[in-house]
């Protein structure tokens, strides 16, 4: 059975107030609703990449799945992106200059973005992650002002949408999923999915 039919018989529940997230998961076809976990987004420095990405995706599925454990047939997905160059790994910005202070690193470089990802299915918590490496050109700082001031990428980690003005402005290359760079890997969730879904 399409896995879009399986799922009509679960109520999916997004932990995530993030409208990239929504916006992506709408466009999979698939039909949830939005809660919000509340979790606080502290970047660790001295975690891998790859497991604090999936650490703070399973912390807001978790904290959703808690409300919500009483009711059948429920999936719970999070998710959470994190931006890292070199040795820093950056998360949202926690204010005007410190979103500039981000981009001027980012300028003319190239970093790793990864999306993290749970599924809780059945009480069961099943994680993931994907990467993509992004390349900007050389950003003056009117382009960081402006981008900043018109766009305001605080809910951003990195401090920038790709998706944005400054995506057409300053990217010159991306290897992997533009989705995972927006926050939400389709390809893996869909998978993720398909694999848990074809086990019932």
């Amino acid at each position: 059975m399409f896995l879009l039919e399986k799922l009509k018989k679960y109520h999916l529940l997004l932990a995530s107030k993030s409208p990239r997230r929504q916006e992506l998961l709408s466009q999979m076809g698939i039909t949830f609703s939005v809660c919000d976990s509340f979790v606080d987004e502290y970047v660790c420095q001295n975690v891998s990449t790859y497991k604090l990405a999936q650490s703070l995706a399973q912390q807001k599925a978790e904290a959703v799945f808690e409300l919500y454990k009483n009711q059948e047939n429920i999936i719970v997905i999070g998710g959470d992106t994190i931006v890292t160059h070199k040795e820093e790994i950056m998360g949202k910005p926690l204010d005007r200059s410190d979103a500039i202070r981000m981009l001027k690193i980012l300028s003319g470089k190239q970093h790793s973005v990864i999306s993290g990802l749970c599924v809780i299915l059945h009480g069961q918590i099943h994680t993931a992650y994907d990467e993509a490496k992004v390349s900007f050109s050389e950003l003056s700082a009117d382009d960081l002002t402006y981008y900043v001031d018109h766009y305001a990428p605080y809910d951003k980690a990195g401090a920038y949408g790709i998706q944005e003005w400054i995506g057409f402005r300053g990217i010159e290359h991306i290897e992997g999923s533009f989705f995972t760079i927006m926050g939400l890997p389709t390809h893996v969730l869909w998978q993720m999915l398909e694999r848990l879904l074809n086990k019932k």
